[in-house]
């Protein structure tokens, strides 16, 4: 076999005039930075190669001069498919001045699509980007008027539509791990993030190009276990050796055993987050976090929730995610984003794309740049400055409950807070809620249309999404509607009797947030509406573990329904309910027990399709009815249609 380490300027003489060139990198982890500045470096030198096409899915860079802002140099690119955008501001300079031919495709959608291409698929159908700017009835995800060809089509497919992403042949793949033997087979235990190397190289293969391979260290012919090699050496064609300055884990951090999962990393004594503005929106978001929920958190303002949940001692009961492929612990920020403290799982990116598309997620909060009447949300274009839509839209389209976060003015807004109340003591000079969405990151009536359910939480007020569009849901204590809210948007949303925001919001000290979210007692979580002559019963994150749970749990259920002294509709929030084994039983009898002496109608929903099973079969079991869906809608649309019957 073939020794495949080669130096710098070697791997990179390989690359032709109008190679599409593919790079591995999520910010800094994984990107493969000496290969960058090595093609960087021999344009500038040689004058070569030229025109060529960089495909990228999340904007390995830092925001400044590192990754591929070290290509933004004319003739040496000419046109760039990313996911994310905003950390490669020198390349995306040269898409908006129509320099490069330039498009933005949903970052998970790239991903995807890099198995597809390793495959030898023409391309790939996803129901992402739908009615976003990336539908071609829209701009087809392209950045500029040189940007002609399609990449994207609308497709009917049995009366539906869907988008159809077209294969991008790729001929260069950069592409990084940790460790290599002479023959290629590469490792990747010091890496925060698996990413999509293998996809990419396989792609790159299939597609009859090359693969070049960074790595920091070389290790013995046949010393490399066969378990830990990520990428195999028939996928690659030569590696270069980087020096430590170019390979280090993230932009931010050298090396972090915590990131790999070597060890534990301390988390509880984090500090508190600063009382502001922010810390108060990211209060209101984390009143929303799904108890044993899994959750997505945006880069930027939503990485406060997290700060909040750990802060009010609930962190551990949320497991967080990054679209990177990290699924649990304590995903990091700034330019340490993507990698994780003490995460369960780290999974290949499109994995977890796959996991997102699919509505695994029970919670995604994100960011908001821009709103109009509509509930369309903007983070991707704003004039001359352009940041990309990076993983927002498989984000936002998929999620069971979507939160945006952000100030509902900005630019030089402050606020002070008084008794738990809100006073706005210098307004902001932009406006967030404007006539038009420059651009449609995030459609609303689509969402509507598909009955998501969305909010929208700023310092002052929180709005909710309706068919007929936004509906102003709560507002501050001490905010003055017409003059703090309506005035300072372009349209008016609707006005049904908002609520009054939690007043511990507004205090600077901790809200007890799991007295509210996990201690709640049982005799609180019974909510009777007589209108509909309905109980609804909020089971989620409870536990019956024990014979006393059990007991307590019969005790207040019969006082509670003895006392309405009539038979009622339930409806039953499951979520994240545990019953030990060995009392599903008994617990089966009493739920027969309670239906055949109170209830006119059941109906129970949980996203848990293991739990939905047994107690199905329990409930079949004493000849009831196992009438258990997934999503609250449906449970309240069975008893809506069976009262209408």
């Amino acid at each position: 076999m073939v020794d495949k380490v080669v130096s710098l300027e070697d791997a990179v003489a390989v690359i032709k005039d109008g190679d599409t060139v593919c790079v591995s990198g999520f910010v800094g982890i994984g990107t493969p930075e000496a290969l960058v500045r090595g093609l960087a470096d021999r344009y500038r030198d040689q004058a070569e190669p030229r025109d060529l096409s960089l495909l990228f899915a999340a904007a390995p860079g830092d925001g400044k001069d590192a990754g591929l802002n070290r290509l933004a140099q004319d003739g040496l690119v000419k046109r760039a498919i990313g996911g994310h955008w905003s950390l490669v501001p020198r390349l995306g300079k040269m898409a908006v001045e129509n320099r490069i031919a330039a498009y933005n495709l949903p970052l998970g959608c790239i991903s995807q699509l890099y198995r597809e291409i390793a495959g030898g698929k023409p391309g790939m159908f996803s129901k992402v980007g739908l009615n976003t700017f990336v539908d071609p009835r829209h701009i087809g995800g392209a950045i500029n008027e040189l940007s002609t060809e399609k990449l994207v089509e609308l497709k009917d497919l049995d009366g539906e539509e869907w988008l159809f992403y077209r294969s991008i042949p790729i001929d260069v793949a950069f592409i990084r791990g940790t460790t290599a033997d002479k023959y290629g087979n590469i490792t990747m235990e010091r890496e925060a993030l698996t990413l999509d190397m293998l996809s990419i190289a396989q792609a790159a293969k299939n597609s009859g190009g090359l693969v070049i391979a960074q790595v920091e260290r070389l290790a013995a012919e046949g010393s490399m276990n066969p378990r830990e090699v990520v990428v195999a050496g028939n996928f690659v064609d030569c590696v270069v050796v980087a020096d430590p300055s170019e390979h280090m884990q993230t932009y931010d951090t050298t090396y972090n055993h915590a990131f790999t999962g070597r060890l534990k990393g301390v988390v509880d004594e984090l500090p508190p987050m600063p009382f502001s503005d922010r810390k108060i929106i990211a209060r209101r978001a984390a009143m929303e976090l799904p108890i044993n929920g899994v959750v997505n958190l945006g880069i930027g303002m939503p990485e406060g929730v997290g700060a909040v949940a750990n802060e009010e001692e609930i962190l551990d009961h949320i497991t967080l995610t990054t679209e990177a492929g990290v699924l649990g612990g304590v995903p990091q920020s700034g330019l340490d984003f993507g990698a994780a403290i003490n995460a369960n799982s780290v999974t290949q990116t499109n994995q977890m794309f796959d996991f997102y598309d699919g509505g695994g997620l029970d919670l995604a909060c994100l960011g908001m740049a821009e709103v109009d009447a509509k509930g369309n949300v903007n983070v991707s274009r704003f004039k001359d400055r352009f940041a990309g839509a990076g993983g927002f839209i498989n984000i936002s389209q998929n999620a069971r409950k979507l939160i945006f976060v952000g100030t509902f003015t900005a630019r030089g807004l402050r606020i002070e807070c008084p008794d738990g109340t809100m006073q706005i003591t210098q307004e902001g000079t932009m406006q967030k809620f404007i006539p038009e969405v420059e651009q449609v990151t995030f459609n609303g009536e689509y969402a509507a249309q598909q009955g998501q359910e969305v909010l929208y939480i700023t310092e002052r007020c929180v709005l909710r999404l309706t068919e007929a569009g936004l509906e102003l849901a709560e507002v501050a204590p001490g905010i003055d509607i017409e003059r703090d809210i309506l005035a300072h948007m372009a349209f008016r949303p609707i006005i049904n009797s908002p609520k009054i925001m939690d007043p511990a919001l507004f205090a600077d000290k901790p809200m007890k947030l799991r007295n509210s979210l996990i201690n709640v007692k049982m005799e609180d979580r019974l909510t009777y509406d007589e209108t509909t002559n309905t109980v609804f019963i909020n089971l989620a994150g409870t536990s019956i573990n024990t014979k006393a749970d059990l007991d307590e749990h019969y005790t207040v259920m019969h006082r509670f329904f003895g006392d309405l002294g009539k038979k009622v509709n339930i409806i039953s929030n499951f979520d994240g309910r545990v019953i030990a084994p060995k009392l599903r039983g008994l617990y089966a009898d009493f739920q027969a027990e309670l239906e055949t002496q109170y209830f006119l109608k059941a109906a129970r929903y949980t996203t848990s399709a293991f739990l939905r099973q047994k107690m199905g079969q329990d409930l079949k079991a004493r000849k009831l009815q196992p009438h258990i869906f997934e999503t609250a809608k449906e449970a309240a649309a069975y008893i809506r249609d069976q009262d209408q019957a």
